[in-house]
Formats: C-alpha cells, sequence, structure tokens
C-alpha cells in the first residue's frame, strides 16, 4: 500500500489493516481457517470439509496461507502432513463475531436468513475495496471532508479525479455519505457502526489482543449509533440456504468464539461468481 497523507502511526495502522484484510478476504479464505480450526487435518481430510474447492484451487490456497503465518504446515513422516491453524489465526477468530453482527444490524435483511459465515464473507468484501480503509479512518478522525481534500489525504501526489471512483463505491456500498455532488464526505450510520470491527482487526494485525480493539486512538470508545441498513446497489444474491445463522452476541465484551457457529458442511455451497463493483448482493 503506498503511503498516505496521514500521520505516520496512522498510516502505519492503515495500512497493517489493508494487508491484514489482503490475506483474510481472498474467495474461500476464512472458510478454509474454520475447517482446519481444531485438530490439524491431512489434506485429504480438508479436502473433505471444502468439496467446492477442486485440488487443483486447495493446494495453492493452502500454501498462501501458510505464507500469510494463518496456517501450519506439519510433516511428520514422508507421507504423512497435517495442516493447522496459527496461533494467529486463533487470535483473529473472536473478530468474526463482531463482523456478523454489524452484518445483521447494519446490511440488507436477505428473503431468507443467511448463514453467519456468509456475513462475514460479504462484510470483508465491502472493507477490501480500494482505498476504503484510508477513506474510513480519515472520515472517522476529520468528520465531514470534502473530496480533495480526501483525495490530499489518502492518495496524495495522485490526480485529484482518483478518489472519486472508491468514495462512489462506498456511498453506493453504505458506509460513506454525502448530500449530493460537491458536497462533503463523512461516515454514514453503518460506517460508524464498523467502530468495534476495525478496531479488533487493528489490534489484530498490530499482534495485540483482541480486547485492547475498545482502546484504539481511532475507533475506540464509539458511541452506538442509530440503525440504518444499506439500501440495495447492485443484482440480488441467489437464494440463500436456509441454514439460519447463529445468534450473534452483542455484548461490549469479546464474543466467545465457537466455530461451529459459523462453519458447517450444511453450508458448503456458494455461487462460483466474483462479487460485482456494485457491491454485496444482500
Amino acid at each position: 500500500m503506498a503511503p498516505t497523507g496521514l500521520p505516520p502511526d496512522t498510516d502505519a495502522d492503515v495500512a497493517r489493516v489493508t494487508e491484514a484484510l489482503a490475506m483474510i478476504t481472498p474467495r474461500w479464505n476464512v472458510r478454509l481457517l474454520l475447517a482446519l480450526t481444531g485438530q490439524p487435518l491431512r489434506y485429504s481430510e480438508l479436502a473433505a470439509k471444502v468439496p467446492w474447492l477442486r485440488d487443483g484451487q486447495l493446494g495453492p490456497k493452502l500454501r498462501q496461507l501458510c505464507d500469510a503465518s494463518l496456517v501450519e504446515r506439519t510433516q511428520l513422516s514422508l507421507r504423512h502432513v497435517t495442516y493447522g491453524v496459527t496461533e494467529r489465526t486463533t487470535a483473529l477468530l473472536p473478530v468474526l463475531p463482531l463482523i456478523v453482527t454489524w452484518a445483521e444490524q447494519y446490511l440488507e435483511k436477505p428473503e431468507q436468513p443467511l448463514p453467519a459465515i456468509e456475513q462475514v464473507e460479504d462484510s470483508f468484501t465491502l472493507l477490501s475495496r480500494r482505498h476504503a480503509a484510508a477513506i474510513l479512518w480519515v472520515l472517522k478522525i476529520r468528520g465531514e471532508v470534502s473530496g480533495p481534500a480526501l483525495a490530499q489525504a489518502v492518495i496524495p501526489g495522485s490526480s485529484l479525479s482518483n478518489v472519486y471512483p472508491p468514495l462512489r463505491q462506498l456511498t453506493e456500498d453504505g458506509l460513506v455519505a454525502t448530500d449530493g455532488t460537491g458536497q462533503p464526505y463523512r461516515l454514514s450510520p453503518a460506517g460508524e457502526g464498523l467502530a468495534p470491527v476495525l478496531g479488533a482487526l487493528s489490534a489484530w494485525s498490530a499482534g495485540q489482543p483482541v480486547t485492547q480493539a475498545g482502546q484504539h486512538p481511532v475507533w475506540g470508545h464509539t458511541q452506538p449509533v442509530p440503525e440504518q441498513r444499506m439500501r440495495l446497489s447492485s443484482q440480488p444474491r441467489r437464494q440463500a440456504p436456509t441454514t439460519a445463522p447463529a445468534p450473534a452476541v452483542r455484548t461490549a465484551q469479546t464474543p466467545v468464539w465457537q466455530r461451529t457457529a459459523l462453519f458447517s458442511h450444511a453450508t458448503s455451497t456458494r455461487p462460483s461468481a466474483v462479487l460485482p463493483t456494485g457491491g454485496p448482493r444482500r
């Protein structure tokens, strides 16, 4: 990620979160991590838990997750190799219920209940938009900001017009609000509501306990904001499985992690098409 025009500490924070999202957001990564939570698995055992991934896809995915220090490969003998999550991944798990809680409150309600894992995937899709983290940080710090001022803070040295495509996308996604062309931008209630999630991701990406999220200099100690669901920004999602998501934890404390609450063999199917640039199909 190129340096922003933010102070060095804030710039480093944004860069860490952006890098963390780049590691965990790619398609199927979260499901693989959840499938490996628990006892280490051999390749064939893991493949049986994620049947939607072909053999030619699973191997590269595992190598990428190993390179990111999220999965550990252990060779017990020439023909006995197991895969398991690292402490880094274990530390990430409490963030996922926070994301589910946010998604249930702010994402548009689907026609049928969605498994919690799909709530997580859709939310990560929003947060990993180009320049999303930097724009959200600037708006949280400065409140209402004009487009040119955002450009100078987010992509200094670049054409001012380059900030408008990601701004429009975040506005369509419902994380950013504006009163119209030429008017300043601000966080929407949904964007403000991301405080626990972004604080936790920041803590995790910096190697700190997720319980430190409330101490974040930008996203910590945030007052609750009124509920407001995101509007549609693209085509409707395909019909979801009928399995209902587990109840989300809504207390201020770090949620208790239960792997089966977010991952199940019953929710292994997912449309093969990549989410369109118009936003999540919710």
